[in-house]
């Protein structure tokens, strides 16, 4: 068969958004019990709840959540640490009343906690006094910030209690971990302007019989230290990541003594936007780990004693997750041509084995286009990176004179970072003929702390640098049109987007799905966790209001010159909806072509099916209509209002 002839952006894909959104699910929050494996899955197909699945050694698989519940916390509104499992009993958050259940095998759930407004998190087994310990925010006093707290939850009481407060008078707290022996806990804790990755203090209590905690020290951290992930070896010793030396490298503390275990250019941690985040834990005589190393992830093996590192080969390029046992591991992983799976290791054969597939779909690899790492340069002298996916479909050849469109995606945060797992929603655009440029701009995490810095005091103008940049380097290469650059973007890559619209001239049209337009509204009106973060990305409200106002694009409309659609769920508490409506508003009055697209039911991110079909449809259909491309399957329009005919 020959290759047909059409124009980029009109190739007919065999990726389609009912495929994505049909044959994909959302794995995660691995939990080891004995020989059984559990997981959470998050299903697009049942309204985006979350349920938590169990494998038994005979790998039969059962959902362990009924219907009716989500496993789902709303602690620092991104979650994360939304159940625990112990003997067979799963301890967990529900969504609807973030209240905490237990659910022993073939029973309904039992509430733990009573009907208030109060949410849990990343809870561990106190087995020795019977009771859970883990984080409560507390939203009871509308009047006030909400107020986090680490506490105690009985597991024998006749009726549900709220938990006994153990830890307090800090702004947040995460990761109570308790030592083998039940004599000592540990946890990380913060304040006010800082977010978990600028820095945080790992402290360690005496746990005394009746449960109160004793005596406490602070172990590592400080304003300007991250610490991540405390655990406790088998043997009882406190392990923890740091980037004091730049890097998250493992550290361990043992004899009141802080010791190095593994000095390397790599990164060891993670920013810790969710709980229950894990990048390491103990086999019987060594510490299996995953880190990020120029933006690509790798597993390896520590020797506690010898401290040598060794790489575990496995067949996948992305790692997370982690979870370990005597002789084996269980993780996420993915690779840039394969969907996400849970897999197994066996850490004596070194074979692997998929327990569960995020998709089931097998796509034929002559649609799939393979990232290229890219390291571009961009302003000060620096470089910054991405990923670039050319457009790939196998049944398609463009005009030799023509080239491709590209959309520049930006990650949202802004402290996280994209990598070259393989996803979908890449393979939508670039099985149709449109380029991909995925960047970690500088302020991403995976690059050390420096790297991750460069945002400090300059979002809006950092990003937006590198934005361009990349697009500008792919340009100057040949690889893509120069006419027909786009570029979207979630949440904080909502920002950057629209930022890049307004401040700048390179693009032709953008899409901000949830975005920020006005930071000082944002700085004004978002939950606790991040009321605070921009304070070191622009500088302090209200002091600096002049920057915020200088960085906000709906301050800039007037520069703004190019067509943009906007998604946004009316639920969102995070980027609330007169965030985008203000910015509509001004875009029709300025007589530029826009369009806005409301979800009902939906926060901050879309799970419902038929929300991120319809989203990435009508982003193409947004395109196809500026560019005037035809598309090769029947999209259902969406009105634009200001677009000549």
């Amino acid at each position: 068969m020959t290759d047909s002839l059409a124009p980029y952006g009109s190739w007919k894909s065999p990726i389609t958004s009912d495929l994505i959104v049909q044959g994909t699910i959302r794995l995660g929050e691995i939990r080891l019990d004995g020989d059984d494996i559990y997981w959470s899955e998050g299903r697009p197909l049942e309204g985006g709840r979350s349920v938590v699945v169990r494998r038994t050694p005979d790998g039969t698989t059962t959902d362990i959540t009924p219907t009716g519940f989500n496993v789902r916390t709303r602690v620092h509104e991104y979650g994360g640490g939304s159940y625990t499992v112990a003997d067979k009993t799963v301890y967990f958050s529900n969504f609807a009343d973030q209240r905490l259940y237990r659910q022993s095998v073939g029973s309904e759930p039992q509430p733990l906690t009573p009907e208030a407004n109060l949410r849990y998190a990343d809870a561990v087994i106190d087995r020795q006094r019977n009771r859970l310990i883990c984080l409560r925010e507390d939203h009871t006093a509308s009047e006030r910030e909400a107020v986090n707290t680490v506490v105690a939850v009985s597991l024998s009481a006749d009726s549900p209690t709220a938990g006994e407060v153990l830890v307090s008078g800090n702004d947040f707290y995460s990761s109570p971990r308790l030592s083998p022996d039940g004599t000592q806990l540990s946890w990380l804790t913060w304040n006010h302007p800082n977010m978990p990755w600028d820095g945080t203090e790992l402290w360690v209590a005496e746990v005394k019989e009746n449960g109160e905690l004793g005596d406490r020290h602070l172990i590592a951290g400080g304003l300007t230290e991250s610490v991540f992930q405390p655990e406790w070896s088998p043997d009882g010793v406190l392990y923890f990541v740091s980037d004091r030396t730049n890097w998250w490298n493992l550290y361990r503390w043992q004899n009141g003594q802080v010791e190095p275990l593994c000095q390397k250019a790599a990164e060891f941690g993670l920013p810790q936007w969710v709980f229950g985040m894990f990048t390491y834990g103990f086999n019987s005589d060594s510490l299996i780990c995953t880190y990020t190393e120029d933006g690509i992830q790798h597993l390896a093996r520590l020797n506690p004693q010898s401290l040598e590192l060794s790489e575990i080969e496995t067949p996948f390029a992305s790692i997370g997750g982690i979870r370990v046992a005597p002789g084996h591991a269980v993780f996420g992983a993915g690779s840039p041509t394969t969907p996400g799976v849970i897999a197994r290791l066996d850490l004596k054969t070194g074979q692997t084995e998929v327990l569960r597939r995020s998709s089931e779909t097998k796509i034929d690899p002559g649609y799939l286009s393979t990232p290229e790492t890219v390291e571009f340069p961009t302003e000060n002298g620096l470089t910054a990176h991405a990923f670039y996916y050319a457009p790939k479909n196998r049944d398609y050849q463009a005009p030799t004179d023509e080239r491709p469109p590209l959309l520049v995606k930006i990650h949202g945060g802004p402290t996280a970072a994209t990598s070259a797992t393989f996803n979908l929603g890449i393979q939508y655009w670039t099985s149709r003929g449109i380029a991909i440029l995925d960047v970690n701009y500088g302020g991403s995490t995976g690059y050390g702390r420096d790297y991750r810095e460069r945002l400090k005091g300059n979002w809006g103008i950092v990003d937006v640098d590198d934005c361009v940049n990349g697009a500008k380097y792919l340009v100057e290469r040949g690889e893509v049109d120069g006419d027909r650059l786009t570029i979207d973007g979630g949440s904080a890559g909502g920002y950057t987007t629209l930022a890049v619209l307004a401040f700048r001239d390179t693009f032709k049209a953008g899409a901000s799905y949830y975005g920020v337009s006005d930071a000082a509204a944002l700085a004004e009106d978002t939950h606790k966790f991040e009321s605070r973060y921009l304070d070191g990305l622009i500088g302090p409200y209200p002091e600096r209001q002049d920057l915020y106002r200088e960085r906000s694009p709906i301050h800039h409309t007037d520069q703004l010159s190019c067509p943009v659609i906007f998604f946004q769920g009316d639920e969102d508490k995070i980027v609330p909806p007169n965030q985008a409506e203000m910015m509509v508003e001004a875009l029709k009055a300025k007589g530029i072509p826009v369009a806005y697209v409301l979800f009902e039911g939906e926060q901050h991110g879309f799970r419902k099916a038929e929300n991120i079909k319809r989203s990435l449809d009508t982003e193409l259909y947004f395109y196809s209509r500026v560019f005037g491309f035809e598309l090769a399957d029947p999209v259902e329009p969406v009105e634009i209002a200001n677009l000549p005919h």
